[in-house]
């Protein structure tokens, strides 16, 4: 059985809270669990899929269950996709999946991970990336949330240290919290990825994004010019 594990970590990155969330709950998501550059052909079919799952978005978190199905069918074309799931909530918890080329294993994944209150822990998922870069490259990084609460230079210094590994960040904002949105938005532009709001009644455009980051993260920007879809029309623009 591979295990999914708890990604906080001491030293430069965020030190270790200890989590309150259910026993059960915890063990059931373990059981189921680059130069600014464009993807180098080593980071393609990489991808870290990650979410804020805070009690603020609880109202979108089926959506987002649902959505990411469409990453696997977009990439399948131009030589699959394998995400690793990463989330955060609660007091200090955040965890990381295996990685899975599977898009019912994720999706099994994400409907046993409860929105619990908290705080952002956007620095850790930031963090996490970079590590697993550094252990193999990763074509991209894909975030959905609502707020940011921390500080952000420190965002800023890590996805600078994304963006010279190569690793694109699309930002997927729902709602409009500015604060959120001006953090994203740097995060975007130094790792030369892509800022995206969204709200719960654009679900096709979202939908169509998401397919269209993972036709770049399994084939970089040739696939993703070959598509020829309006989404990829849009993402474009960003990525040269």
């Amino acid at each position: 059985m591979t295990k999914g594990k708890d990604i906080t970590t001491s030293g430069r990155d965020l030190p270790s809270e200890k989590s309150r969330s259910s026993r059960g709950e915890i063990d059931a998501f373990l059981k189921q669990a680059n130069s600014l550059a464009p993807v180098s052909g080593d980071a393609r079919g990489r991808l870290v899929f990650a979410l804020d799952a805070t009690m603020s978005r609880q109202p979108t978190w089926d959506l987002a269950c649902g959505l990411q199905g469409e990453m696997f069918k977009a990439a399948a074309d131009v030589g699959g996709l394998t995400v690793q799931l990463v989330f955060f909530r609660g007091f200090g918890e955040c965890r990381a999946s295996r990685w899975v080329a599977d898009p019912e294993a994720l999706r099994d994944l994400m409907v046993r991970i409860g929105c619990r209150g908290g705080k952002t822990q956007i620095k850790k998922v930031l963090a996490h990336t970079r590590r697993e870069t550094e252990k193999k490259p990763i074509a991209a990084l894909v975030y959905v949330g609502d707020a940011m609460e921390e500080e952000v230079d420190e965002l800023s210094n890590i996805a600078g240290e994304l963006g010279l590994l190569g690793v694109r960040a699309f930002m997927f904002h729902e709602g409009r919290d500015p604060r959120a949105e001006a953090a994203f938005r740097e995060i975007a532009r130094l790792t030369r990825g892509a800022y995206l709001p969204f709200n719960s009644a654009s679900a096709s455009e979202l939908k169509d994004l998401l397919g269209a980051v993972a036709t770049y993260a399994a084939g970089g920007l040739k696939a993703l010019e070959a598509s020829g879809s309006s989404a990829a029309r849009r993402l474009l623009p960003s990525l040269k």
